[in-house]
């Protein structure tokens, strides 16, 4: 019992992720009824809706470093709890928009918030988690981005522009009204001396029977240790090679090309001329991702978390690699299914390993002391990097061309391959100080 506790929490806190999701999703189907004026009484250019889009993420990384140290000071349930207000105000801009600016304001607003469940929904999952279990629950937060993200996709297909706002509108109020129940972090609470408190959410978690002496010593040890100031903890070596690790796999995540795909997909099959409808391949899009994140949830405490990387960048190279063939020589050649393949097969891919793995090996490598900063520090990184692909991407197609573009992501899916092989540590099975020891050498 104490197990699907520990699951129901973590759930309920990556729900904030369906959220974010949604968001995303929600930029595929509603740029054509945006751009041609059927969604507002205003109509955008190009360069408005390239904006529109990456605003969002741009939101997101302004947000991160905020959200580090507010949870730090106040504790990861009452701010995710608190994220609601803004959330809703973002998606309410959005819905009244009377112009452009409104949308921009919108979209800033709802990444913001979305950004702030990238610190802190991870680092609550992963501390109310016993070790048998951490790297599954580890990926509630991409598993609920990519249920989200199928929701835009499906909403944004088969609704119009007014109810598609709507539904994902209120999906912050769900989550209030869910998260509501559960408990603080525990290791939240004993780092701030509140032992009882941090006992009564243990046994929550674990079961009333359930033995918790051991885990709540190892807490209590953690907790007494000497608080390093940011400037000692900046200037430790396993803190210094824990963020070039988690850094430069956010940026491989990013310029892989998952959300310059994501955000501009329905166009993509539009332009590749599948003869298919671009709803149906976008839906079917977010199917498939689906599945294949709840495939790596399966696997990553099996395969680990080192080979699930390199499968990952493997196949999401050969698929951008295909990508730009198709558009360099095949589009003549009445092979309209193969982008439509190549896509899904890039979206399990970054599911099976790039989607999950980052996030859960950010909220591993980092010491209690200073994992909300570093936990703040790579997010802000992830997201300033999705904000400057996601803006780029619709200028490299116009400027190179779409071949050049994948090729693009394909050079640096296999630099990604060389990066895992020499640099990324395994974690699996790993507790905390057996991770700190890995990174010192």
């Amino acid at each position: 019992m104490g197990v699907i506790k520990q699951y129901i929490a973590g759930l309920s806190a990556a729900f904030g992720a369906f959220c974010l999701g949604a968001s995303i999703g929600w930029s595929g189907p509603m740029e054509q009824p945006i751009v041609s004026g059927d969604a507002y009484k205003f109509s955008v250019s190009g360069d408005d809706w390239g904006w529109i889009t990456s605003m969002l993420t741009f939101g997101a990384a302004c947000m991160c470093i905020p959200v580090g140290i507010l949870i730090a000071a106040f504790g990861r349930k009452l701010i995710m709890l608190i994220l609601v207000i803004p959330y809703m105000i973002g998606w309410i801009c959005i819905f009244a928009a009377r112009k452009v600016f409104m949308l921009y304001l919108g979209r800033f607003i709802v990444g913001a918030c979305g950004g702030a469940f990238c610190v802190t929904a991870p680092m609550y999952t992963t501390e109310i988690a016993q070790l048998e279990v951490r790297g599954v629950m580890g990926c509630f937060f991409q598993l609920l981005i990519v249920h989200g993200i199928l929701y835009g996709f499906i909403v944004g297909g088969l609704f119009s522009p007014i109810l598609v706002n709507i539904l994902c509108g209120i999906l912050p109020v769900i989550f209030f009204l869910i998260f509501m129940w559960m408990p603080e972090s525990p290791v939240y609470l004993v780092l701030k001396g509140k032992t009882d408190l941090a006992e009564n959410s243990m046994k929550w978690l674990r079961g009333k029977d359930a033995d918790i002496s051991g885990e709540m010593s190892a807490m209590a040890a953690e907790g007494k240790k000497e608080k390093a100031t940011v400037k000692e903890a900046f200037s430790r070596k396993t803190t210094l090679i824990g963020l070039f690790i988690a850094i430069v796999l956010m940026l491989l995540q990013q310029l892989t090309g998952i959300n310059a795909i994501l955000f501009y997909v329905t166009s993509i099959f539009e332009q590749a001329g599948t003869g298919l409808s671009p709803s149906a391949c976008t839906i079917l899009i977010g199917v498939v991702q689906v599945f294949a994140t709840i495939v790596a949830i399966l696997l990553i405490e099996k395969a680990g978390r080192k080979l699930l990387l390199l499968i990952s960048a493997a196949v999401m190279a050969i698929t951008t690699f295909v990508m730009g063939l198709y558009f360099q020589i095949l589009m003549e050649k009445n092979v309209g299914w193969l982008p439509v393949l190549a896509i899904s097969l890039f979206i399990i891919g970054f599911s099976l390993g790039f989607g999950p793995v980052p996030w859960l090996i950010m909220a591993e490598l980092f010491a209690e002391d200073v994992k909300p900063v570093c936990g703040a520090v790579v997010g802000t990184s992830s997201w300033l990097f999705a904000f400057c692909v996601t803006k780029l991407f619709p200028t490299c197609l116009d400027v190179f061309g779409p071949a050049a573009s994948f090729w693009i992501f394909t050079a640096f899916a296999v630099a990604a391959c060389a990066f895992i092989l020499f640099f990324v540590p395994e974690t699996k099975g790993k507790t905390l100080d057996e991770i700190q020891g890995l990174l010192g050498g």
